[in-house]
């Protein structure tokens, strides 16, 4: 991969976090269409970063805490990374719950709460392994889920059986791995590492009584707006694309691998975000009888170079271009769909409707 593009793609996904300078800033599916039949979770528990973080990042630089975040829901910024719903919140309404609460929050809320919903662990900009952000990582963040479940009695084993996890893993590991170690280190090895590193942490997650747990592959990083700005929002990078195939690869075939080893135990199912995505960008999916005129183009972005969503100049002047409807646009900013992104994308997400 051409290393201009692969740094550029890096500081994107750090930059989503940290918008501007030291700023650095739908519809919602009500119907339950799974079947009835089916025993449904009753808590959900997840791990990972910003395509399902709810509200775990309380600092005022993050992004998800400034404006024009949440302007669709709830209508200020509430540590999402999107106008409005994020993955988590279509996932839990889908089965029948109230959106998880964030970890960070524990102390307003209670544990009683806690115990009603489970709780949201992840936090924008991690990954399976440290990255440049302060937060923690999903070996830390699982961590969280077993101090709680010994510490607080949030849940045991036997409660956990009735219960679900959604695991996120968007792709910042490899950003860290690209700034670090440059074009020199091949991605494909890296990548082989990561996936087991995911598989570890899954087993882990099933081990402490998590009887159904759904991971993310990668979506189509390639077709983020920062690589479809050049032929003005109407094509994808493939090379980096072809990389995030290679990823999805080794994720089914490591994860089908574990199921077969734990089939009395946990069961995995790999959500295919790369096809979610791309059937909405390609035209194949229709959601609500509208279509998203230009998916690749994002809502929300920067005036110019060092500028994104949120980022206001030296004097607070905004520094960042809103679209007139969020509601006509997949991409909220560099990185993140808008609520109704995201709602066209749950549905097209068939493992979950098929399991869950």
């Amino acid at each position: 991969m051409d290393f201009v593009l692969r740094l550029l793609f890096s500081l994107l996904l750090l930059i989503s976090l940290f918008s501007g300078r030291v700023s650095a800033g739908g519809v919602y599916n009500h119907h339950h269409h799974h079947q009835r039949h089916r025993l449904r979770p009753t808590k959900l528990f997840v791990f990972g970063d910003s395509y399902v973080d709810t509200g775990n990042i309380l600092i005022p630089l993050s992004s998800a805490q400034q404006f024009p975040y949440g302007i669709t829901f709830p209508g200020k910024p509430s540590g999402r990374f999107s106008d409005g719903r994020v993955l988590t919140d279509f996932a839990a309404r889908y089965v029948g719950l109230k959106s998880p609460i964030p970890f960070t929050v524990q102390n307003r809320v209670g544990l009683r709460r806690f115990k009603e919903t489970g709780v949201n662990f992840a936090f924008g900009g991690t990954g399976v392994f440290d990255t440049s952000f302060p937060f923690p990582n999903m070996t830390t963040q699982i961590d969280f889920f077993q101090q709680l479940q010994h510490g607080e009695s949030l849940s045991t084993k036997t409660d956990n059986q009735f219960s679900a996890a959604l695991v996120s893993v968007s792709g910042n590991d490899y950003s860290l791995d690209i700034i670090t170690n440059g074009p020199k280190q091949g991605l494909k090895p890296f990548i082989n590492t990561v996936v087991n590193q995911i598989i570890v942490d899954l087993k882990r997650i099933g081990e402490l009584g998590v009887k159904k747990i759904a991971v993310t592959g990668l979506g189509p990083l390639g077709c983020l707006p920062a690589f479809t700005a050049p032929s003005s929002f109407k094509k994808c990078n493939e090379t980096i694309n072809s990389f995030v195939k290679f990823h999805n690869f080794l994720l089914k075939k490591a994860v089908k691998k574990l199921n077969q080893e734990t089939k009395h135990s946990s069961k995995v199912f790999v959500l295919d975000m790369y096809g979610a995505f791309m059937s909405i960008i390609e035209g194949e999916k229709r959601y609500n009888n509208g279509v998203f005129k230009t998916p690749l183009k994002p809502c929300c972005f920067g005036v110019k170079s060092g500028f994104d969503c949120g980022s206001v100049d030296g004097e607070g002047k905004k520094m960042f271009v809103l679209c007139k409807d969020p509601k006509k646009a997949f991409y909220w900013d560099a990185v993140h769909p808008t609520q109704q992104g995201w709602a066209a994308a749950f549905s097209a997400l068939k493992a979950f409707r098929n399991h869950f």
